[in-house]
């Protein structure tokens, strides 16, 4: 159950009807009186606003709100009057989320003996060893939540366990049958208020909150022609709400960014598990971007209704002939794990370092995000899968990848895969180290091998990992310094033939 910064104590009884509150406070139960308006962030939050009806007398009311999530942060809950002069001011809070069920009940009468009815009708007593019952982990959500139910559930805590005539059995002997209690019961997510108002009548205001829950994502499938790299890129959204409310006909927005926010505290399960085709037309765009603060908000043109529990897809993006290039790169560096934690200084003098081989050769697909490419919008980001056409027309599978946010006229480099008919090998040919003089010569032989019947450009990228200070004295082809300890030679490797690089780098500290 969320607590977060009550006031007053909760109590966990339950009843089966909710009774009427005292005489001297006026009742209000609130469905949103208009559309909701919700703003969701693709960090596992979302904004909720909703315009709420009531009909208020002078001084203290008591206010019931359950038209609301059941992430809801209790702290972050904001109300103001839409009626011009009229003033309301929330003087205590109360965030209840634990609805009644068969299991919760069962869960208060561990220990003792209730009534079951068997399918004739007879009766039994059983007394409750265990219920069963799995609390819900209100305070996550996602994966994490999953992760938090599924290790309660492997602890055997989902098996009810019942005595009947001095004997056990790990299921219900029938329906059981529960004694009236307490009415002060919750059928739903509910907010309980003691709202202070200097005017009767009927008043409307707007209620916003924070709710986890909530979250999208962006997608995008790019196809490529039979021949050629002109592409067609459709993107979407997905969104996914688990929020445990429907929001129905709600203004939907997107924000996307890196928005620094807190995460509530996970439980110690759930953190030791988390450590382990065809493109048709369109009318016009479902979804429009402009920015906002330090970030970009996306609004869904339309009214949408978001059920709880479901997963929603709206296009948002579509260009068609946005040119590309598809690039090859050789990283013939292999990464030595023994290596990992060293520090340049210990690594400099290591003459073993750096002489394992990588053959593959990537295979990268670039474009630029810009309005002469037929693109120049935001892109949030999202994962990228891209498709190929066949002679028959077919779409093929090539490979997938993440991008991350890319404002407009940034140049989006994805890797797709790696190349089935390129090859590349790297050897140290020479290494000389003088410790006094403090300097190392090392040179490397680097094979290209093309097995494609036509010509291709290949980027050979080469990091200089032993001293910040270096100098390439010798190479065979020219190459560009990409930063402190990188550089890059494009060379042309021929239809089915080969291409040497080779270079000495000279190190000195």
């Amino acid at each position: 159950m969320k607590t977060g910064s009550l006031k007053r104590a909760i109590s966990f009884g339950l009843a089966i009807v909710v009774q009427a509150i005292a005489a001297a406070q006026t009742v209000a139960k609130n469905d949103a009186a208009t559309a909701p308006a919700v703003t969701i962030y693709n960090q596992q939050f979302a904004v909720v606003r909703n315009s709420l009806g009531l009909d208020l007398k002078p001084g203290v009311n008591h206010v019931e709100v359950t038209d609301i999530t059941g992430h809801l942060e209790p702290d972050s809950v904001f109300l103001r009057s839409l009626d011009q002069g009229r003033q309301l001011h929330i003087l205590e809070q109360n965030y209840r989320n634990d609805p009644v069920s068969e299991q919760l009940l069962m869960s208060l009468y561990e220990g003792k003996t209730i009534d079951f009815q068997m399918p004739d009708k007879t009766i039994v007593q059983g007394k409750i060893i265990r219920s069963g019952f799995v609390p819900h982990a209100t305070m996550m959500y996602g994966q994490s939540y999953y992760q938090a139910q599924s290790s309660y559930l492997q602890q055997g805590a989902g098996q009810p366990v019942i005595e009947v005539n001095g004997k056990l059995q790990f299921t219900l002997p029938g329906q059981p049958l529960f004694p009236a209690l307490a009415d002060d019961t919750v059928l739903k997510p509910t907010l309980s208020w003691e709202l202070n108002s200097d005017k009767a009548g009927k008043a409307t205001a707007e209620l916003s909150y924070v709710t986890g829950g909530m979250n999208w994502a962006a997608s995008y499938n790019v196809v490529a022609p039979t021949k050629g790299s002109e592409l067609d890129l459709v993107g979407w959204v997905t969104l996914d709400n688990q929020s445990g409310k429907t929001f129905k006909d709600a203004h939907i927005k997107l924000m996307a960014g890196d928005v620094n926010k807190i995460q509530p505290n996970e439980m110690p399960e759930a953190k030791a598990m988390r450590a382990y085709d065809e493109m048709g037309a369109v009318a016009g765009p479902q979804v429009t971007e402009k920015a906002f603060d330090e970030f970009h908000l996306y609004t869904l043109e339309r009214p949408t209704t978001l059920h709880d529990r479901e997963t929603k897809q709206v296009e948002f993006v579509r260009a068609a002939g946005v040119k590309s290039k598809m690039v090859y790169v050789y990283d013939g560096w292999k990464v030595d794990p023994n290596y990992r934690n060293w520090s340049m200084e210990s690594i400099r003098t290591q003459d073993a370092f750096g002489t394992q081989s990588n053959p593959k050769i990537w295979v990268m697909q670039e474009f630029k995000n810009s309005s002469e490419n037929h693109l120049g919008m935001p892109l949030p980001k999202g994962r990228v899968r891209f498709y190929r056409r066949d002679d028959d027309g077919q779409l093929e599978f090539t490979g997938e990848n993440e991008i991350d946010h890319t404002p407009k006229d940034e140049l989006i480099r994805i890797y797709t895969g790696n190349s089935f008919d390129l090859m590349g090998e790297r050897h140290r040919t020479d290494y000389r180290l003088n410790s006094s003089a403090r300097w190392v010569d090392e040179s490397f032989e680097i094979k290209l091998r093309n097995h494609k019947s036509t010509p291709v450009e290949v980027r050979v990228v080469e990091h200089l990992y032993r001293w910040s200070n270096w100098e390439i004295s010798k190479s065979s082809d020219e190459f560009k310094k990409v930063d402190a300890q990188t550089a890059a030679f494009t060379v042309q490797v021929p239809a089915d033939g080969e291409k040497v690089v080779t270079y000495q780098v000279h190190y000195s500290w």
